[in-house]
């Protein structure tokens, strides 16, 4: 899919401080996405989106993403009813990241483990330690 569907910023000024989305694709047509919950602030997962997920995100007001593992476009939530409802979509200042405020739908879990947040391990003692339940068990 073409980075095409969004305009190019043509200086400086207009990346940082213009009104357009212009976001920078890296080489491989992606630019990288966060997904915070609109509530708590919690940080769900990471994930990338192409042009087509960007796109689609935006005019939707649903989280779509790009699987690399898959190759393909994903729809958070088509399968598992995590759907990801979008409150508010936000872009750093160079524009080569995107945060994405959601509200999930379903058991209000973001992992395909089966926790709420993909950040559910802590490097303990040089340990990784698990510091949340799952909200199900991982499919």
């Amino acid at each position: 899919m073409s980075t095409d569907l969004f305009p190019q910023a043509h200086s400086k000024h207009d990346l940082e401080r213009g009104t357009a989305l212009a976001p920078r694709f890296n080489a491989d047509g992606l630019v990288v996405a966060v997904a915070q919950h609109a509530d708590s602030g919690e940080i769900l997962m990471l994930a990338w989106m192409n042009a087509q997920a960007l796109k689609l995100t935006v005019e939707t007001r649903i989280a779509h993403y790009f699987s690399r593992s898959r190759g393909e476009l994903w729809k958070k939530g088509e399968t598992s009813g995590q759907l990801q409802d979008v409150v508010e979509l936000r872009v750093d200042c160079d524009q080569d990241a995107v945060l994405l405020k959601v509200r999930p739908r379903g058991d209000g879990g973001a992992c395909h483990v089966g926790f709420r947040s993909c950040f559910y391990r802590v490097l303990n003692d040089g340990k990784l330690v698990e510091r949340e339940t799952p909200i199900h068990d991982h499919p």
